[in-house]
């Protein structure tokens, strides 16, 4: 279908991007975050590297995250972001510039659209194809989207949850809602403040996350010890946080997910309910992998809830199954104009 171009699959997720190469496989697994120079601009880490310098650099160093709920926010950073990583796949064998397919949130503006394409373009990008993210999920989840079924996807990310019903290749039924891991992150962030005049950083409050985190209240994954600022006296302080703490915390942004998925199934036609129902709901994403998500969610919708086989990598998956697919490239692709 691309010819004996390079082509390059990008997930390009608000906490992280992942990089898909034709014959290579997904080379780059990488924080959706760049530290530039100030002054120069010269790009100082991408990645892992950058993300370690969120909250500690200088002023003549700016780190920072780009995008911001599955949207760019900074479109100079996103580009030299995106330059960045295209310039590491690209082979001195080949001249010609790479065909691009860029996930994107279901539901984003044409505004946002065309941010994602021209920064693409700018960063190197010969042609570029968008593709939804519930759709390149629910195909790198192995599910069957092309028969007369219905089949629901949840994909939780850093910035966004994207929520698709998806029959005979298309999306039947659909919408996006800001809420994932970063919402998280803000809700455990905001509560330490509350309840122990505890001030931390993002990194901090992503780490207690992953190491104890959980919606079950029943459920009891230990306790972390965290580090921060005191918000009275401005000295630094430590404490012990439970893992109820953290369900108490998060369990707003969790529950906004809950109703999201239950306006989505409240729209989607009764036939492909019914099947729904039979066949249960797929979640990918980071944000599935919390302890007690899976489970309390069909407790609060009433219906099988299951997480992908590799959730993390689901959507970077679907992206590159559109390389050797003409009917998903054909059914699933928006292409963008070509650049020489």
């Amino acid at each position: 279908m691309f010819g004996l171009s390079m082509t390059v699959g990008i997930d390009l997720g608000t906490a992280n991007t992942r990089v898909y190469v034709k014959g290579k496989g997904i080379v780059i697994r990488e924080p959706t975050v760049i530290a530039l120079d100030a002054e120069t601009r010269k790009i100082m880490a991408v990645g892992k590297n950058a993300r370690m310098m969120i909250g500690r650099t200088p002023g003549s160093i700016l780190a920072v995250r780009p995008l911001k709920d599955g949207v760019i926010a900074n479109y100079e950073m996103t580009e030299e972001m995106l330059r960045y990583f295209l310039n590491l796949t690209r082979s001195r064998r080949i001249l010609m510039k790479p065909k691009v397919i860029v996930c994107i949130p279901s539901g984003v503006t044409g505004i946002h659209k065309r941010a994602i394409l021209e920064a693409a373009s700018e960063a190197g990008s010969r042609q570029t194809f968008l593709m939804e993210e519930p759709m390149a999920a629910a195909i790198g989840a192995g599910l069957n989207i092309w028969e007369p079924s219905g089949t629901m996807v949840v994909d939780i990310g850093g910035g966004t949850t994207d929520i698709a019903v998806i029959s005979l290749g298309g999306i039947v039924t659909a919408d996006s809602c800001t809420v994932g891991g970063d919402r998280f992150d803000e809700a455990i962030i905001r509560y330490v403040r509350q309840e122990h005049n505890l001030t931390i950083g993002e990194r901090t409050a992503e780490d207690v996350k992953i190491q104890i985190g959980s919606v079950d209240p029943r459920a009891n994954t230990g306790t972390a010890e965290i580090k921060g600022r005191d918000f009275v006296t401005g000295l630094p302080k430590s404490i012990d946080f439970s893992s109820g703490e953290v369900c108490r915390a998060i369990s707003e942004p969790f529950y906004e997910i809950i109703n999201n998925v239950k306006s989505v199934l409240e729209r989607t036609p009764p036939e492909l309910a019914s099947d729904i129902v039979e066949k249960g709901i797929v979640c990918t994403g980071g944000g599935a992998l919390l302890n007690g998500f899976t489970m309390l969610m069909s407790e609060e919708i009433r219906v099988p809830v299951h997480v992908a086989e590799d959730p993390m990598n689901c959507v970077i998956i679907g992206a590159s199954k559109a390389f050797e697919s003409p009917e998903i490239f054909r059914n699933s692709l928006v292409p963008g104009p070509k650049f020489m």
